[in-house]
């Protein structure tokens, strides 16, 4: 249909985008010495390798699980404390339907878990995809507000039950402290990266540098 629509049932693949984003990155001590303004603090990065599998482009539940649980044990926080996922979604169905059912899996006993792509604004941005959500994500942590996905009306089965939920409007993101996102990336042959990001809180206790966590 030439429509990005992530998580929507009738999706029928994915729309590619061109587009550049830079992000720079500091420790959070060498930023606060130099004085730089601190949009937000990288709390944990969960990286893994599908392996051989069925093809480049066919994803692997287990191989974006195992990204995102390395990066909650590298950051020490729960899936609970997320306050929004930004997700892969391309708008395929297969790929839809992995990473949805994979999130389900790592969010278990949650509820009410809020979850988007800025894909359906953009499309698919291949290479830079990456960090434009790492950009959508930091801004709303800043504007204390979670946007919408676009084109979700109809989510896939897959989000029928179970923890998550598509934003298709924006709210408010809720009171409690720290606001906490989380992202994932996925690319070409199962390479799979999930990010944990705060809200910059000058008042609250600096979060533990920790090393990314890397899963074969």
């Amino acid at each position: 249909t030439g429509r990005s629509r992530p998580f929507h049932r009738a999706a029928d693949g994915l729309v590619p985008a061109q587009g550049a984003a830079v992000v720079l990155l500091k420790r959070l001590d060498r930023a606060l010495a130099d004085g730089d303004r601190v949009r937000a603090v990288i709390r944990g990065v969960g990286l893994s390798n599908d392996g051989r599998g069925r093809g480049l482009l066919v994803p692997s539940q287990p191989g974006q699980v195992r990204a995102l649980r390395a990066a909650y044990a590298a950051a020490g926080v729960a899936p609970s404390t997320i306050g929004l996922v930004e997700c892969h979604a391309t708008g395929t169905p297969v790929g839809d339907a992995v990473e949805a059912r994979g999130l389900a899996e790592v969010f278990a006993g949650c509820a009410d878990v809020p979850v988007g792509s800025l894909k359906s604004n953009l499309g698919h941005l291949i290479t830079a995809a990456g960090a434009a959500a790492l950009i959508k994500v930091v801004g709303a942590l800043e504007a204390g507000e979670r946007p919408p996905t676009l084109h979700a009306e109809h989510p896939i089965a897959e989000l029928a039950a179970g923890p998550l939920r598509v934003l298709t409007a924006a709210e408010p993101w809720p009171a409690r402290a720290p606001r906490r996102a989380a992202i994932s990336s996925f690319g070409f042959g199962g390479n799979n990266a999930h990010l944990i990001v705060d809200a910059w809180e000058p008042a609250a206790v600096a979060p533990r540098v920790v090393v990314p966590a890397a899963v074969a």
